[in-house]
């Protein structure tokens, strides 16, 4: 199973849940006020697999398709409990006000709920997002300090809420690209590092490691180099926590999981993919700045090779341009558009041309992401499944392989395969293959 798995019983969703984000800027402003919006019956949580899809249990003939929150014990939105860390002190209504996502007429009725939700003092320092300033940042002497600092936050938010379990996932801006090293080898080299405020040990990697040694699932919805290092891969295993990453597979990247496994199927051939983005939110802006481009650069462009597979299939794929453009352009704000030019080739090598021009919400398309990584989190903690959790690569860019020596799978139907067998297995259901479908 992926991730391994201590027990084959699912423990109860008993209590509260407490989802924290690092990060209370657009995406996990829109995340909270939805998930408010739909406990007071405003809105559906539309995206959201662990709301609105169902899974087929058995045979086709045997009609039995259950909502997924009905087959598995996810906890219920009524017993979630929000938090928040963020360099700014906005509260989440200030900060969703700002981030310009969800329009007056949704957040006035919530109003109350969302001023309630203000950020706790966030590790941040500038050098790792150069195009945002805060104010509301703790101090410390050592990165070690800040890491105490950050588990001492998780206890008091948890004793405070009086929450059973707790989730952190990842909500906050792209850090500067950061190559693995020795620093990120081993758990030891790792907290020797901490203590020697050594500059390859990012704030991320400090939230990664406050929740492992907390015993909570850590989520990583950025390209940066954080939970999925060996040194945290051994800490989450040691500790039986439940790991995922990275970076929340949206929009232009998702369309490729989509398009990408169609031409494959097909055996058509790929010449080249020009890609190219203009968004205006804080994203945009922090990608801006080259250092956090190149990370998500690194992130953006795995994808194809992956899925394709030119080493198998150089007639068809070998040697493929794949060129992506990130451009920050402050009046499209949230609302990202994404332009793709798919050059591919057919029969006796004629060429044809695809051409997407996705006019997407960035953070619409996150927050319900958000969501069921936080509740298939939980599960899985719940269900003593530990490390790394590759039944959730569905939702991320540049998903995490259970091995190291395997690459992670991309394309997005046998992702969604995977998620789906893996809850009928803990749940002592067959996996569905699709063979033998009559009976």
């Amino acid at each position: 199973m992926p991730g391994s798995s201590t027990s084959s019983n699912v423990r109860p969703a008993t209590g509260r849940l407490g989802i924290i984000t690092p990060g209370l800027g657009a995406v996990a402003t829109t995340f909270i006020a939805g998930v408010e919006s739909v406990r007071r019956g405003l809105s559906k949580p539309v995206g959201s697999l662990t709301q609105m899809a169902t899974i087929r249990l058995g045979k086709r003939g045997e009609n039995r398709t259950p909502l997924i929150k009905d087959f598995v014990p996810l906890a219920d939105l009524k017993d979630i409990v929000f938090g928040a860390w963020d360099p700014i002190p906005d509260d989440a209504y200030t900060a969703a006000s700002k981030a310009g996502v969800l329009e007056k007429h949704d957040l006035e009725p919530i109003a109350d709920f969302l001023k309630s939700i203000k950020p706790m003092p966030a590790v941040f320092e500038n050098k790792y997002v150069t195009r945002i300033k805060g104010t509301n940042v703790k101090t410390g002497k050592t990165k070690r300090d800040l890491a105490e600092q950050l588990r001492q936050d998780i206890r008091d938010f948890k004793a405070r809420n009086k929450l059973d379990r707790v989730v952190i996932v990842w909500c906050a801006s792209t850090e500067i690209y950061i190559k693995p090293g020795p620093q990120h080898a081993t758990l030891a080299q790792f907290e020797k590092a901490m203590e020697a405020n050594d500059e390859a040990i990012a704030p991320s990697m400090l939230y990664a490691y406050a929740a492992i040694m907390e015993g909570v699932p850590f989520c990583n919805g950025a390209p940066n180099l954080a939970v999925d290092i060996p040194a945290l891969i051994q800490l989450a295993n040691e500790k039986g926590v439940a790991i995922s990453g990275k970076d929340f597979k949206t929009g232009q990247t998702w369309m490729k999981t989509v398009i990408a496994p169609g031409l494959k199927a097909r055996m058509l051939g790929l010449a080249g993919w020009y890609s190219t983005n203009i968004l205006g939110n804080r994203d945009g802006e922090v990608l801006d700045d080259p250092a956090s481009f190149k990370t998500k650069e690194e992130s953006k462009l795995s994808v194809l090779h992956t899925i394709l597979q030119p080493e198998k299939y150089p007639e068809l794929y070998k040697g493929f341009s794949h060129v992506v453009r990130i451009n920050y352009y402050p009046p499209r704000g949230d609302n990202k558009e994404g332009w793709d030019n798919i050059d591919i080739f057919g029969w006796m090598g004629y060429p044809m041309q695809i051409k997407v021009n996705f006019l997407c919400r960035d953070s619409i398309l996150a927050a319900p992401i958000v969501l069921d990584l936080a509740l298939f989190s939980d599960l899985a903690q719940r269900a003593g499944m530990k490390g790394v959790q590759e039944w959730l690569s569905f939702y991320y860019k540049s998903p995490m392989s259970a091995q190291p020596s395997l690459a992670p799978e991309h394309d997005l139907f046998i992702q969604q395969t995977k998620l789906k067998n893996t809850l009928r297995e803990l749940m002592g259901e067959e996996p569905v293959t699709h063979v033998d479908d009559q009976a």
